[in-house]
């Protein structure tokens, strides 16, 4: 799935009130967190994740990981923080613009 512009606008104001619900820590991507990252996607749809690597390399390949590893579109990504989308089938949460 591959978002519009216009769609990714739309979720880009929906993230900007959300508070992170993962954030990483020191060790990076573990199993437990993207386990729990998964869980949120699939429980929220849209997800913002706090990364705690200081070097801006490491934070773009764990923001690759976590899209890989997930099937999330990355909406935004500024410092630290990067928030994701992923559709939930069975219960959608939120209706994108067309």
């Amino acid at each position: 799935m591959s978002l519009k512009p216009n769609q990714i606008r739309y979720l880009r104001g929906l993230a900007h009130t959300l508070k992170p619900v993962i954030m990483t820590g020191n060790k990076g991507l573990t199993d437990a967190v993207l386990k729990e990252f998964a869980v949120a996607l699939a429980h929220h749809e849209l997800v913002k994740v706090k990364l705690g690597s200081e070097d801006r390399v490491e934070r773009k390949q764990q923001v690759a990981e976590l899209v890989r590893r997930s099937g999330a579109e990355l909406v935004q990504s500024i410092g630290r923080v990067a928030c994701f989308y992923r559709r939930n089938d069975e219960q959608p949460k939120l209706a994108l613009p067309g």
